[in-house]
């Protein structure tokens, strides 16, 4: 089952001394998180926060709605921000990773299974998937000729990967 509130960033400092928050986000970019009017401090929606958000170089500066002195933000430090999906408009072929770790890495054509998809790695030209299986890592490049087909409400990805990414070596 998908989550409903994903993790989006941490809480690492203070900016300035009328309250506001630095935080490292965790989504695409700075502008992404800076772009919600509501995050939560907690996985459950609980703790809710109004806030005013704006990007600034490679974090989010945030005003909390009552917190309004450098002390009370101070206490925020270390906390992890949380989006509501529900907030979230994906374009057609987009993900979530949350919703893309621990999906099963199949061949296109046979149903190999290759492993599970254990992380996503930002490197600037493309992403690239980390799957792993029995404690070994394969890099897959996350581009049209290689991932065909990415089901997330069926628990699967599908490969056409190219030669050499899951030839072991003998």
């Amino acid at each position: 089952m998908k989550k409903q509130y994903l993790d989006s960033g941490r809480i690492v400092g203070t900016h300035g001394v009328k309250g506001e928050v630095r935080i490292e986000p965790w989504a695409d970019s700075p502008e992404f998180l800076a772009s919600f009017k509501t995050l939560y401090l907690d996985e459950n929606g609980a703790d809710k926060l109004k806030v005013r958000s704006r990007p600034h170089k490679n974090v989010t500066l945030c005003k909390i709605e009552g917190v309004d002195t450098i002390e009370a933000a101070e206490r925020l430090r270390g906390k992890i921000v949380y989006i509501d999906r529900d907030d979230v408009k994906l374009g057609e072929g987009v993900h979530f990773v949350q919703d893309l770790l621990g999906l099963e890495a199949r061949d296109i054509d046979s149903g190999e299974v290759y492993g599970t998809l254990t992380d996503v790695l930002r490197t600037g030209a493309n992403d690239v998937y980390e799957i792993t299986k029995n404690g070994k890592t394969y890099l897959v490049p996350v581009i049209p000729e290689v991932v065909r087909q990415i089901d997330t409400d069926n628990g699967f990805v599908l490969l056409a990967p190219m030669k050499g990414i899951f030839d072991d070596e003998d």
